[in-house]
């Protein structure tokens, strides 16, 4: 048996595999020098396969931009085409001016990092297979069903209703409740307004403050996520995340300075070049949904590095957990039939629990053939 086919074995033992289900941070603070077997990807689908050669040319990828502030005011038609253009060609934006303050978001991050920064001991606490727990940390991207891990652990903090989830989330570092809390707040905040734009670029709202086209988007579900990509000594044999698309509406994600983000644009796959101070919002499989296919959601993956670890927050939104997801009854007509049947989110949790995922393998399960 060749050294490397022993090490592979080694690595595969029931004891290592317990190692792993702790999370990539536990393993980098046991002082690892090499990517375990269990974090290499086919070379197929390293990120910088030969496939992906051509990425060279054009590394980085600037988004559309969407000035918030001029929603507000005499640009506003404008604005909502420039929507509208982002979310049919690209499914992703960067979205500026946004108002939510400086502190609010500096302070998410800080906690952020403090958490994963606490003994493995503490952070073990809040370690949970069950999907619905208003608290989860753990790592990869399905660590019950992936075959591969991916260089990423993960703070979930289900925030709907707030006043009942609360108690549960992590009581250290001290002040993560507070900041978190003012964070969830302001981006579902951001996240009614965007819905609202979003909903008059698709034609279903004909004059702004049409409240009662967002009441059922109110009470809907936010999921909150903290990831941690930790520097990596091998990070050209694993990713942060595989490619994937998100399952809900609309994700705000904010980054920190590291770059890391890359979407695929035009069969390429392309780095995000990060704006300070900015949220990055992708289209999710739901929206796809509901518009009958005119917004896309697209598949974005996580590349890690050597030299630095990397923060970011996503805030997940969607219709409550128990709402059916289908496409909107105006948006369908014999131009244009309906392409996708209704589905809900306990159909999506039963989809990633059976099986390993791959892409947007759970939007094709939706949709029609017409």
């Amino acid at each position: 048996m060749s050294p490397s086919m022993s090490l592979a074995v080694n690595e595969n033992t029931k004891e290592d595999e317990q190692l792993y289900q702790k999370g990539v941070k536990h393993l980098c603070e046991r002082g690892i020098k090499k990517v375990p077997t269990k974090y290499i990807l086919p070379v197929s689908e390293q990120p910088y396969s030969r496939k992906d050669d051509h990425n060279a040319a054009n590394p980085n990828l600037k988004l559309p931009v969407i000035d918030f502030a001029q929603l507000q005011g005499s640009n506003r038609s404008q604005v909502l085409d420039s929507i509208a253009k982002a979310c049919q060609d690209y499914g992703f934006f960067q979205l500026i001016n946004h108002g939510m303050a400086t502190d609010v978001i500096s302070s998410m991050i800080d906690v952020g990092k403090k958490f994963f920064e606490l003994p493995f001991d503490e952070r073990e606490k809040y370690m949970s297979s069950d999907m619905r727990s208003p608290v989860r940390y753990g790592t990869s991207f399905n660590q019950n069903k992936d075959g591969v891990f991916c260089w990423r652990d993960f703070l979930k903090l289900s925030c709907q209703p707030l006043s009942d989830v609360l108690p549960y989330w992590p009581s250290s570092p001290v002040d993560l409740r507070e900041a978190a809390t003012n964070y969830s707040k302001q981006t579902k905040f951001l996240y009614l307004m965007l819905m609202e734009a979003i909903l008059e670029s698709l034609g279903l709202v004909e004059t702004i403050g049409e409240s009662e086209n967002l009441r059922e988007f109110e009470d809907g579900s936010q999921l909150m996520v903290v990831n941690c990509y930790p520097s990596c000594p091998e990070p050209d044999l694993t990713l942060g995340m595989p490619p994937h698309s998100d399952y809900g509406l609309l994700t705000l994600l904010l980054q920190d300075e590291v770059k890391g983000l890359q979407i695929q644009h035009q069969g390429r796959w392309v780095t995000v070049e990060p704006i300070p101070n900015s949220f990055v919002v992708n289209v999710g499989d739901h929206l796809e949904i509901f518009s009958n296919g005119r917004y896309k959601s697209v598949l974005h993956r996580v590349l890690v590095n050597s030299s630095k670890s990397r923060i970011s927050v996503a805030s997940l939104h969607s219709l409550p957990f128990d709402s059916m997801i289908r496409p909107s009854p105006k948006l369908i007509n014999e131009d244009n039939p309906r392409r996708y049947m209704d589905t809900d989110f306990a159909t999506f949790l039963e989809y990633v629990s059976s099986c390993e995922p791959k892409s947007k393998n759970f939007l094709e399960s939706r949709k029609l053939i017409t």
